[in-house]
This record gives C-alpha cells, sequence and structure tokens, in this order.
C-alpha cells in the first residue's frame, strides 16, 4: 500500500500555475489556498495584464488564473493574447463580475474556466484541476444556460 502512495506520488508533477491579479492582498490570499494543495505550484505572479502575458509565455504555466478588471491591459485581452500564442496554456477568469456579458466574452478570448470571487474557496482547487485536464470549468453560480451558450461558442475556437 506504502508503495502504491510512493508511486503515484512520484508519477504526478505539480500543476503549474501563474496568479495575475492587481490587488496584491487578494492576489496574496488566493496564493496562499493555492499552496495549500501539495500538487500545485504558483510559479509567477502577475501585477497587470501585460505582465500577466509576458510572464505566461515566459514560464508556459499550465494555468493562469486571471482577473478581469487589470491596468495596462484587460484580463479579457490578455486572456485572448495568451491562447493565441500558446495553445497549451489554460486560463481561468476569477473575477467580481458575474455580469453574462463579461462571462461569455471570456470564453470567446479563450478562457477554459470562469470563477466568481465570491466561490468557496475549494473551488478554485477543483476548477484549475478540470481545467489543467483540458476540460471547461463554470462557477456553480452560473446558470446553465450561460454555461450551455459559452460552450458553443468555444467550439468555434481553431486550436480544438
Amino acid at each position: 500500500m506504502k508503495q502504491q502512495v510512493l508511486a503515484k506520488n512520484l508519477q504526478m508533477k505539480p500543476i503549474t500555475v501563474l496568479l495575475a491579479e492587481d490587488n496584491v492582498s487578494f492576489r496574496k490570499s488566493v496564493k496562499a489556498l493555492i499552496e495549500t494543495d501539495e500538487d500545485i505550484n504558483v510559479v509567477g505572479e502577475a501585477k497587470n495584464g501585460r505582465e500577466a502575458v509576458e510572464i505566461a509565455l515566459d514560464l508556459q504555466p499550465e494555468v493562469v488564473i486571471m482577473d478581469i478588471a487589470m491596468p495596462l491591459l484587460n484580463g479579457l485581452e490578455a486572456t485572448q493574447q495568451i491562447v493565441e500564442k500558446s495553445s497549451s496554456i489554460r486560463v481561468i477568469i476569477l473575477s467580481a463580475h458575474p455580469d453574462p456579458e463579461y462571462i461569455e466574452r471570456a470564453f470567446k478570448c479563450g478562457a477554459f474556466g470562469y470563477l466568481i470571487k465570491q466561490s468557496a474557496p475549494q473551488e478554485l482547487i477543483q476548477a484549475i484541476r478540470r481545467v489543467q485536464d483540458g476540460k471547461f470549468y463554470f462557477s456553480t453560480s452560473i446558470p446553465k444556460g450561460l454555461r450551455d451558450q459559452c460552450l458553443k461558442a468555444t467550439s468555434k475556437r481553431s486550436y480544438f
């Protein structure tokens, strides 16, 4: 039994994550939450959209956690630039904006997930794992009809 656990741990490499959030205290809180999970490593932090694009393309994390409202380049534009230049990076939008227009636009820009900042902390870990696995993730508070509409928009992406 002990050998099975050891073998499983040796086979699993941590999921690499970049945090893009201009609010320093919120970013530090999200980092602390993520780092409670030993299978997920925060490899970089960005305080604005331009920095998020540069760091993501340089570090090539598996997942980027992206705020929408950021200086220099908003999170939606940054998401679009990242996925256009590196289709292996998955972006999760973590936003205070539950507006359907933002949610739909996020998926059109290439996001794989959308979480509302008021979501339960464990939902972020779940979203990271799901998105890293190539699946889409929606905050539980997003209505099913809107989820379906966003998934329909993703089917038009050229790299699928």
